[in-house]
């Protein structure tokens, strides 16, 4: 019975814990994505101002336009697409902030398969 006592004000401090959500912080700046691929790791810089973003990955750059759906949400979608799959739209939602860099999870529009990263500010 005392464990209980004890747990039910640490339960209630967890519950109230809430995710910094500063996304208004994200929309513009430069910034850098690393992932691996097959045990490699890969980095990708993309600059983002409001409603497109400049993207450079081995040496290419890319552009997008950005369709903000709410401070947290948007969808990505290639200016100037090479192939079928380029054509799909990417949604992209951040789920939690810091001060250099957010946690987000994204996929093609439609898709109910989502990937997380993370993304760090590149200034």
């Amino acid at each position: 019975m005392k464990k209980i006592i004890f747990l039910f004000p640490f339960l209630t401090l967890v519950s109230c814990y809430n995710a910094e959500h500063n996304c208004k912080d994200f929309k513009n700046g430069k910034f850098k994505f690393e992932f691996e691929v097959n045990g490699v790791k890969k980095t990708t810089f993309f600059e983002r101002r409001d409603s497109i973003e400049i993207e450079t990955f081995e040496g290419k750059t890319d552009t997008s336009t950005i369709r903000w759906v709410s401070d947290c949400e948007y969808v990505l979608q290639k200016k100037h697409p090479k192939n079928m799959a380029e054509e799909k739209a990417i949604s992209m939602k951040i789920l939690t902030t810091e001060k250099d860099s957010y946690t987000f999870e994204f996929g093609m529009v439609g898709s109910e398969e989502k990937q997380r990263g993370k993304v760090f500010r590149a200034e």
